[in-house]
C-alpha cells in the first residue's frame, strides 16, 4: 500500500511512518524538511506560498497523490509552540485549512484517486469545560479559537467524500511518548521542580504513541469505518493526577504547582486553552467499535513513555 503523510515529517508523522515500513508500506512524507530516502520512505519538499498552503497543483507532491492507496493528513503548526498573536492564529489556521484545501484540490485531479482519507484533528474541537463535563464523538463543537478553527479544518476534508473516499477523522488528545509534548513536561520534574499546573483538577486527555499509531492503522485497514473518532484514551485523568504519574515514572517528586497567572503571563489566550481549563474527552466511538487500548491507565503509559 502506498500511503501519503501530509506534515509527516514530525513527532506523530515519524512514529507513523515506522509503523507503516515495518508492514513494508510504501510511505511518501510531503513536508517542508526534506530527508534523504530510505527503505520504504521517500520525502517530497514543498515550497510554502505567500499563504503557507501546501502549494499550487502540479509540484511533485500533488503528483505523488495519483494511484496513492490512502492518505494521511497531519499537516499543521505547533498550537504550543509559541505565544498566540493576531499572526500566529493566522498560521496556525492557513497551515491546517489551507494545506487541508491543497490537499483535497490534489485529490480531485487525481485519475486514480485513494480509497481511505484520514482527516487528522484535535480535541480542541470540542473547547474547555467543568471537570463534570464529559467530551464525546457526539459533542457540540466548542466557540473558542481552538474550536472554531478545528470545525473550519474538518471542513475542508469533506469534499474528498463525493470524490469516492472514504473519510474518517481523528481528533487526538495529548500524545505521550518520546517526544512530543512529553519532551517538554517532563523538563521540571527532571530538575525535581516538577507539579501540577494550578488548579490542578482540569481534566486532561491523553493517549499513548502506540495506540494512537494503532487507531490509524485500524482507521486505515477497516473499510468500516468512517466519520468521526477521538484519539484520546479511556480514561482521562486531572492536570495533578498526571503530574503525579509523571512523577512516579521518573521518581522524581511532585510538589511545586505552576500558577496560572504565570502561564498567563508567558501564553497568554493560549495559557487558558491548552494549559488551564480542562478537557474530559473519552473516545466513545472506537471502543464501541471494538478497538483495545494497549495503555488504558496513565501510570502504565507514562512508564513506558519514559
Amino acid at each position: 500500500m502506498k500511503v501519503i503523510i501530509a506534515g509527516g515529517s514530525g513527532f506523530l508523522g515519524s512514529a507513523l511512518t515506522r509503523a507503516l515500513v515495518a508492514r513494508r508500506h510504501d510511505v511518501v512524507i510531503i513536508s517542508r524538511h526534506s530527508a534523504p530516502a530510505s527503505a520504504g520512505v521517500r520525502y517530497v519538499k514543498w515550497r510554502p506560498d505567500t499563504t503557507n498552503a501546501l502549494g499550487p497543483p502540479g509540484q511533485e507532491w500533488t503528483r505523488e497523490l495519483d494511484g496513492a492507496d490512502a492518505v494521511v493528513n497531519l499537516a499543521g503548526a505547533g498550537i504550543a509552540d509559541t505565544r498566540w498573536s493576531a499572526a500566529r492564529k493566522a498560521e496556525l489556521r492557513e497551515s491546517r485549512v489551507g494545506s487541508t484545501r491543497a490537499l483535497v484540490a490534489a485529490v480531485r485531479a487525481t485519475s486514480r484517486r485513494p480509497s481511505v482519507f484520514i482527516q487528522g484533528s484535535a480535541m480542541g474541537y470540542y473547547g474547555t469545560a467543568a471537570a463534570d463535563v464529559i467530551f464525546d464523538e457526539s459533542s457540540r463543537a466548542g466557540s473558542d479559537f481552538l474550536g472554531r478553527l478545528c470545525v473550519e479544518w474538518e471542513a475542508e476534508a469533506r469534499p474528498v467524500e463525493q470524490l469516492g473516499c472514504r473519510l474518517a477523522y481523528l481528533r487526538s488528545g495529548i500524545v505521550l511518548g518520546h517526544g512530543g509534548a512529553l519532551a517538554k513536561m517532563r523538563r521540571p520534574f527532571l530538575f525535581f521542580v516538577g507539579g501540577a499546573i494550578a488548579p490542578g483538577h482540569q481534566y486532561f486527555s491523553w493517549i499513548h504513541v502506540e495506540d494512537w499509531i494503532a487507531l490509524v492503522l485500524w482507521l486505515l485497514d477497516t473499510p468500516g469505518l468512517s466519520g468521526t473518532f477521538n484519539g484520546t484514551a479511556p480514561n482521562p485523568v486531572t492536570n495533578t493526577e498526571l503530574s503525579r504519574a509523571l512523577g512516579r515514572a521518573l521518581h522524581r517528586p511532585s510538589w511545586l504547582p505552576v500558577p496560572g497567572f504565570a502561564l498567563r503571563i508567558l501564553f497568554g489566550e493560549l495559557a487558558d486553552a491548552g494549559f488551564i481549563n480542562g478537557q474530559r474527552v473519552v473516545p466513545k466511538r472506537a471502543l464501541e467499535m471494538g478497538f483495545k487500548f494497549k495503555y488504558a491507565a496513565i501510570d502504565d503509559a507514562m512508564a513506558a513513555a519514559v
